[in-house]
């Protein structure tokens, strides 16, 4: 799958979009899925830009239900995001249970689990930095559930290789699956697999009825487990940076790389990329690439600053005033913060479950 940068191109994909065809066939590895997510984790586009675009179309909001919970449910981990902080890296409901260790499973990093479509979809994430949603969960399922591996350091490596790497969709999903967000463990057996990756395997580890696919020792093939080492290759200087004391700051980030916000002011517009981010967060070469590439391509004038938010400001002056979008990683940030773009702006508060957020939020669509 190719992910073209620049936002003409974005926005063919959008106006693309069979909301009808996604209903049917997004748990299909060939289904209509849009293909938008790395857009939409960078900030390059937005939910509401998505859910307008799709309804000028003429769709009812109930004619294209499963499209907009969809949309809806990349909100409700945002939503916890914003609540949670840095809480959202622990067990948000409760621990996950039957833990044999905190480290990565060697053969699902390596895609050699032995489960042949799963291997085959990790091989091409390493290669494209991309993994259909379904597919997500068949890993973090084996990972977690049948490897029995706490799910902290997979989610890592997984958030690592994608390049719509979301820390609260990633986090979130990773703890559904496992059992610390939701009321029980997710799994699918083979035959759920073969459906939709459409593969004819069996015998194999998932080969059970969903009563006793759990009740079996860890897999030989999901038994050695490594440390991970993850970094970040961030770009190497700040020599060439110029900034106009006459004019104002637009900040942007890898979460913000929005072309058209502030796009008719006069600024200095300046992607900061914070080492200390990425040593907790890490992202592959791919993936800083992708990042690199789409603020290129689409903000006009950007300059790249590496180092912290403090840093950066030592070179602002005074009367420079400073804008930014509100967001949990830019809370240390000093200036205008511009609110975040919700799909459901007037659903506020925490919610335990997507569907007590979705019952409130759906009520905005009628």
């Amino acid at each position: 799958m190719n992910f073209p940068v620049n936002y003409a191109s974005v926005i063919e994909r959008i106006n693309a979009i069979d909301p009808i065809q996604y209903g049917k066939t997004r748990n299909f590895i060939d289904g209509a899925v849009t293909y938008l997510s790395p857009y939409l984790s960078r900030g390059i586009i937005t939910l509401p830009q998505v859910r307008d675009s799709v309804l000028q179309k003429g769709y009812k909001p109930f004619q294209i239900e499963k499209f907009l919970q969809e949309l809806a449910w990349r909100e409700f981990f945002q939503r916890v995001w914003f609540a949670k902080g840095h809480e959202l890296l622990k067990d948000l409901k409760q621990p996950q249970q039957d833990i044999a260790h905190e480290q990565m499973i060697s053969a699902v990093a390596h895609a050699q689990t032995g489960i042949d479509g799963i291997d085959e979809q990790i091989r091409r994430l390493l290669e494209t930095g991309y993994m259909h949603n379904h597919v997500r969960m068949y890993v973090a399922g084996i990972t977690c559930n049948i490897g029995k591996a706490y799910w902290l350091q997979p989610s890592r490596w997984m958030y690592y290789h994608l390049l719509d790497g979301d820390i609260a969709s990633n986090t979130c999903s990773w703890q559904w699956v496992a059992g610390s967000f939701s009321s029980k463990k997710y799994i699918a057996n083979q035959e759920n697999i073969n459906r939709y990756l459409k593969t004819n395997q069996q015998q194999t580890f998932l080969d059970h009825s969903y009563e006793t696919i759990f009740d079996q020792p860890i897999p030989e093939s999901l038994k050695e487990t490594n440390e991970l080492n993850l970094t970040t290759t961030l770009p190497s200087t700040n020599a060439d940076l110029r900034i106009d004391p006459s004019k104002d700051i637009c900040v942007y980030t890898s979460y913000w790389l929005n072309p058209q916000w502030r796009s008719t002011e006069d600024c200095n517009r300046i992607l900061l990329l914070e080492p200390l981010h990425f040593e907790q967060f890490p992202v592959s070469e791919k993936v800083m690439q992708f990042i690199l590439d789409a603020a290129i391509a689409n903000i006009n004038g950007l300059q790249i600053f590496v180092g912290s938010f403090e840093e950066l400001q030592q070179q602002i002056a005074p009367q420079q005033k400073v804008y930014f979008i509100d967001h949990p990683l830019h809370r240390h940030f000093k200036g205008w913060a511009d609110t975040y773009p919700w799909m459901f702006p007037n659903v506020t508060g925490s919610f335990g479950s997507f569907f007590s957020f979705w019952k409130k939020a759906e009520r905005y669509l009628k």
